[in-house]
């Protein structure tokens, strides 16, 4: 009656031995793994964010260059009183919002249509003067760039002031235009940065950007930078002080970290030694896990912990907790064995009290 009893019973998941009975060795679908100090040297493994060879090795952007969608103006002053491009009574002309097109050229009356995108201010000045010399004698230009689209990048998510930002000299890099932008509006602690390129990408965490200027990256044309919360997190199951999904919230924590997180072990429920974490490891890991070659593709591993152990608790510190992870702690064995007496003797009761309402 007692085992009958245990079967209706409630708990919060698997027991330790339901978990054990479902591995690959016997006709089960995961790895069981028992932590020590091997294990953890093979699966602390954590993806690691940061940027490629490509974003890494190219170069600034010139601040003079011009490029298709820049809006420019240009002055010209003739040495005649009645000028081919002057106004009546001004001997210079004052062209503005000559936009680039999307070759790069732009329109300059009786110079024709002026190759300006690659070129400098100062550049397209002396192109432009040597094909007026021959229209008007000593003809005198200055070219100033008004505003444009040409060399811009867009900053999103969690910053203090979104927005389209041009590529200038002072914010040709990740860091600047993110000042430029009013920094970010989240703890930085959390904060990852991603460049979006073309359709490459690349992330990194905000405080390496800082930490490591080979992540503080020249900026290109058409960039998308995004500052993001980290999304990472691990869910919290069993026998714990609380059963929920747990953002990281830092770039790395261990076993111990990730159950202090949600209250600790339940002091009436608990049983230490029955620490899981359920994991998909990528095969790579997963070999130097198992220490066999002979795994291919992503494996299903559940690592115990067994906390009454001498090293235990050092074992747990040191195993590094990731995105996606399952930590499960089962009930003490004795846990069950109360329920089952408890409901027993509750319904002992209850058939006691209704003998004693129809005597």
């Amino acid at each position: 009656m007692l085992l009958v009893s245990a079967c209706g019973l409630p708990r919060s998941g698997p027991t330790k031995n339901e978990i054990m009975s479902g591995a690959v060795e016997k006709g089960g679908s995961s790895h069981i793994v028992h932590v020590d100090d091997r294990v953890n040297r093979a699966a602390n493994y954590t993806p690691a964010y940061g940027f490629s060879a490509d974003f890494r090795s190219a170069s600034a952007v010139g601040a003079d260059e011009i490029r298709p969608g820049d809006v420019l103006g240009l002055s010209i002053w003739e040495n005649v009183d009645d000028g081919l491009l002057a106004s009546m009574g001004s001997s210079s002309t004052q062209l503005t919002q000559l936009q680039v097109d999307s070759q790069g050229y732009i329109f300059v009356p009786y110079a024709g249509r002026v190759l300006a995108a690659g070129n400098s201010p100062e550049e397209l000045r002396r192109i432009i003067t040597q094909k007026l010399e021959t229209q008007t004698p000593d003809p005198q230009v200055m070219v100033t760039r008004v505003a444009g689209d040409g060399a811009t990048v867009s900053v999103m998510g969690k910053v203090t002031a979104q927005g389209v930002y041009p590529i200038e000299r002072p914010t040709r890099t990740l860091s600047a235009m993110l000042s430029k932008a009013g920094g970010v509006s989240i703890e930085p602690e959390i904060a990852v940065v991603t460049v979006k390129r073309g359709n490459a990408s690349g992330k990194v965490w905000l405080r390496d950007l800082y930490s490591n200027a080979r992540n503080d990256i020249a900026l290109r044309p058409g960039d998308v930078i995004l500052v993001e919360e980290d999304e990472r997190s691990f869910t919290a199951l069993g026998a714990l002080g609380g059963q929920t999904k747990v953002p990281l919230g830092n770039e790395q924590i261990n076993a111990i970290e990730a159950v202090a997180m949600v209250g600790g072990l339940s002091t009436s429920l608990a049983d230490p030694k029955g620490v899981f974490v359920l994991r998909d490891e990528p095969q790579g890991v997963a070999r130097a896990v198992l220490g066999r070659n002979d795994v291919h593709g992503t494996q299903r591993v559940a690592y115990v912990l067994d906390l009454t152990k001498p090293d235990g608790m050092f074992l747990a510190r040191d195993f590094v907790i990731r995105d996606g992870d399952t930590v499960y702690v089962t009930e003490a064995p004795f846990v069950q064995w109360r329920k089952t007496l408890q409901s027993i003797l509750g319904t002992a009761a209850e058939v006691g009290t209704a003998n004693s309402a129809f005597e």
